[in-house]
C-alpha cells in the first residue's frame, strides 16, 4: 500500500498531533532554544495536558503562561495541574486557536500539521509585535525563512523573512548546500528522539520513514546531493515494501 494509505489507517488524532504530548524534556529544550525568560508572555497553542504551561511558569519564570486548546477535557486536566502546583501566572482557555487573542504574546509554541489551520494562522502571526518568536516543530512556517534552527525546533521571528523558494527554505532548515542520506537520517533521528517517549519501541521504524521522506523531498526539489539514489535509501525502500507492505518509491519524480 502507498504511504498515504498506511497513514490513513492510523488514528487521525495521532497523525494530526491532537493526542501527541511532548515529553517534559522537549519543552525544556524548546524553552532554552527560544531563550524564554521572565519578561516573556508565553502561549502554547494546542496545550494539551498543560505540562508546557507549568514548566514555562515554574522553571522559566515567565510573566504569563497561556495555554489554548479546544478540548475541554484536556483543559480540565491542565487546570487541575496548575492548581496542584499553585501556579498563579498560568491561564488556560478552552477555545479554537483561530478565534483566540494572542496579541500580547512574545513567544508562541505552535505544533500543528493541518495545513488549513496553519495557513489561517499566518495573518494572525504576521500581525504580532516585532520580535515575537514562534517555535514550530519539524517544519517552518510556510514560505518563511527560519531565524534559528535546532532541529526539529525552528524559530521564526516577527517580522518574517520570506523565502524565495521551497529549495531555499529547505536548505536553510538543514543548514547545508545539499541533502544526502547521512543528513536525512541524522535529522530524522533528532525528530524521533525529541518527540518520542524514552521507552518507545518503534523509534527505528519512524526514523526510517522520516529519513526517506526528507531525502525524497530533497531529491524532488533538486537539492539532494548527487543524481543517484543512495544505497541505504534503496535498501530502506525495499525493506518497507517487503516487510511492511508500504510503498514510498512512487514518490520519487524520476526523470
Amino acid at each position: 500500500m502507498k504511504i498515504e494509505d498506511y497513514l490513513a489507517s492510523l488514528p487521525q488524532s495521532i497523525i494530526s498531533g491532537q493526542d501527541v504530548q511532548l515529553p517534559d524534556n522537549a519543552f525544556r529544550e524548546i524553552f532554552r532554544f527560544s531563550q524564554l525568560n521572565k519578561n516573556d508572555v508565553f502561549y502554547h497553542l494546542g496545550c494539551g495536558n498543560g505540562n508546557g504551561i507549568a514548566i514555562a511558569a515554574e522553571e522559566f519564570g515567565v510573566k504569563k503562561s497561556v495555554g489554548i486548546d479546544n478540548d475541554i477535557e484536556k483543559i480540565s486536566i491542565a487546570k487541575k495541574l496548575l492548581e496542584e502546583k499553585k501556579i498563579s501566572n498560568g491561564i488556560l482557555q478552552c477555545q479554537d486557536i483561530l478565534e483566540s487573542d494572542i496579541s500580547d504574546a512574545s513567544v508562541i509554541l505552535f505544533w500543528f500539521s493541518d495545513q488549513n489551520i496553519i495557513e489561517k494562522m499566518m495573518p494572525k502571526f504576521s500581525s504580532l509585535k516585532e520580535g515575537c518568536r514562534i517555535i514550530t516543530i519539524w517544519g517552518p512556517l510556510p514560505g518563511i525563512l527560519p531565524d534559528m534552527v535546532d532541529f526539529p525546533y525552528i524559530l521564526n521571528m516577527v517580522p518574517f523573512k520570506k523565502a524565495s523558494s521551497l529549495q531555499e527554505q529547505l536548505l536553510s532548515v538543514f543548514g547545508t548546500d545539499c541533502i544526502d542520506f547521512v543528513v536525512a537520517w541524522e535529522f530524522a533521528e533528532r525528530y524521533t528522539r525529541a518527540v518520542g517517549s524514552p521507552d518507545a519501541g518503534n523509534d527505528r521504524f519512524l526514523t526510517i520513514l522520516q529519513s526517506l521522506v526528507i531525502w525524497i523531498n530533497a531529491k524532488n526539489l533538486g537539492v539532494a546531493c548527487g543524481h543517484e539514489i543512495p544505497i541505504p535509501i534503496k535498501n530502506y525502500i525495499s525493506l518497507l515494501r517487503t516487510y511492511f507492505n508500504i510503498d514510498v518509491e512512487y514518490l520519487l519524480n524520476e526523470e
